[in-house]
């Protein structure tokens, strides 16, 4: 199901259901898991290996890192993208931090204030001989109108690909 749908969406609360899905992504990268938390844990990097570079402007960008604390993006779809104009927030909170080791966050992402998914994701941060083995669990709702998990699935590879740029830089 396309986003384009949210904005389409006219079903009643009665009609409403949820979609769950579940997968895991693994990365190895050539770095400590320092490294990789640190681009988790600063705000700069974070935001640039997280937000910037897609196709829309980033309005709006808070991040307070510690467990229970609370990011807030908020992001206007560029022309030339299936949305334009179109604004994307994404809302977290920290549920665990283990330095080094594991992030785990609860989000919700909405389109034009409506909130089309509701996830859990948990990263994890594991030492080897090649640096940093990375495995990422995303547990999602996906509500009437989502990009559904194959396309959040993908949105993450491509955010982890950038998080490698990011630890190369």
């Amino acid at each position: 199901m396309a986003l384009t749908n949210l904005i389409e969406t006219t079903k009643t609360m009665e009609q409403q259901s949820v979609l769950h899905h579940t997968f895991v992504i693994e990365r190895t990268y050539p770095v400590a898991p320092e490294r990789v938390f640190a681009a988790f844990s600063d705000p700069a990097k974070k935001r640039r290996w997280f937000f910037e570079g897609g196709g829309y402007e980033v309005e709006e960008f808070a991040m307070d890192f510690h467990v229970g604390g609370q990011d807030r993006a908020r992001l206007r779809f560029k022309e030339g993208t299936p949305l334009p104009g179109q604004v994307i927030t994404t809302e977290s909170m920290y549920q665990d931090i283990v330095p080094n080791r594991r992030v785990v966050t609860a989000y919700s992402m909405s389109l034009n204030g409506k909130r089309f998914s509701a996830t859990l994701a948990t990263v994890e941060l594991l030492r080897t001989d090649q640096g940093t083995d990375l495995i990422m669990t995303h547990q999602g709702a996906y509500f009437e109108g989502a990009d559904g998990p194959q396309m959040r699935e993908q949105g993450w590879n491509t955010l982890l690909d950038r998080l490698g740029k990011e630890l190369a830089r």
